[in-house]
């Protein structure tokens, strides 16, 4: 008698794609880097403050901390004065929250220090004449961020929605916030916004429904915090998980 074989079942194709995003994700996520000071160490993209006299304004962003690595990013602005001899960084972490009733963070570490073993990827690098009025800027967006008292890592407000908000005050900077940034599509009650490069405008419903259109974003649809979108400047989609994929020009940096 000649058995016929089961074809294999078709039910656990959709376990596929987050496995390949996670395998090659998996040495950023998980951080294959030895030890505690690896995890935090400069990976080179900053300037040196000792020796940079001009002041500085860096966006960055890095794979999340533990599974939320897979599905999206944690971003930062990182500034340094005329003359300062440091950088400030300024973020929003749910931990600072739970322990002194604030998220928002502002501290000296290095601006491109791996997050939690996480490379970090320069979004954005303005350097030179005019900076010192974008640094004043963005300190003033620090301190009138809305939701300093309130952290969601779903749909948000959280990193993300933070960094969206100081960019928000510095157009100049021409900041694409990659569609891994969950969150940077929170408005909150406004629902219409400039879009966070300065170059477009938005219309979203708290985060979880909208749309984008801005010269550096390109087209940008957010369903359930979910980013798909296509940039014909960059001839590159943009996809959830993925991040975006085509051609991308990188961050321009702008030493005058």
């Amino acid at each position: 008698m000649v058995r016929c074989m089961r074809r294999p079942s078709a039910k656990w194709l959709w376990l596929l794609p987050p496995f390949l995003f996670g395998a090659a994700y998996f040495d950023q996520v998980n951080g294959f880097v030895g030890g505690p000071e690896a995890r935090r160490a400069s990976v080179g993209l900053a300037p040196n403050p000792a020796t940079t006299s001009e002041p500085v304004v860096q966006v960055y962003a890095a794979r999340a901390v533990r599974w939320r690595g897979y599905f999206g990013v944690h971003t930062w602005v990182a500034v340094k004065q005329r003359d300062a001899d440091q950088f400030t960084i300024y973020e929003v972490n749910g931990w600072r929250l739970r322990r002194t009733g604030s998220a928002v963070s502002i501290d000296h570490r290095a601006p491109d220090a791996r997050w939690f073993g996480n490379r970090p990827e320069l979004l954005a690098d303005k350097r030179g004449a005019g900076v010192d009025v974008l640094i004043a800027r963005i300190e003033a967006a620090v301190a009138s961020y809305p939701y300093a008292d309130t952290y969601r890592v779903w749909p948000g407000p959280n990193s993300n929605t933070f960094v969206a908000h100081l960019l928000r005050a510095a157009p100049e900077l021409r900041t694409d916030l990659p569609p891994t940034a969950i969150g940077k599509d929170y408005l909150g009650p406004a629902f219409v916004a400039w879009s966070p490069s300065g170059t477009g405008a938005q219309v979203n419903v708290l985060g979880v429904l909208g749309v984008l259109a801005g010269l550096e974003e390109g087209i940008e649809v957010n369903v359930l915090g979910l980013t798909f979108g296509v940039d014909p400047m960059d001839l590159s989609v943009k996809l959830p998980m993925a991040g975006n994929l085509g051609w991308p020009s990188g961050a321009a940096v702008a030493a005058e």
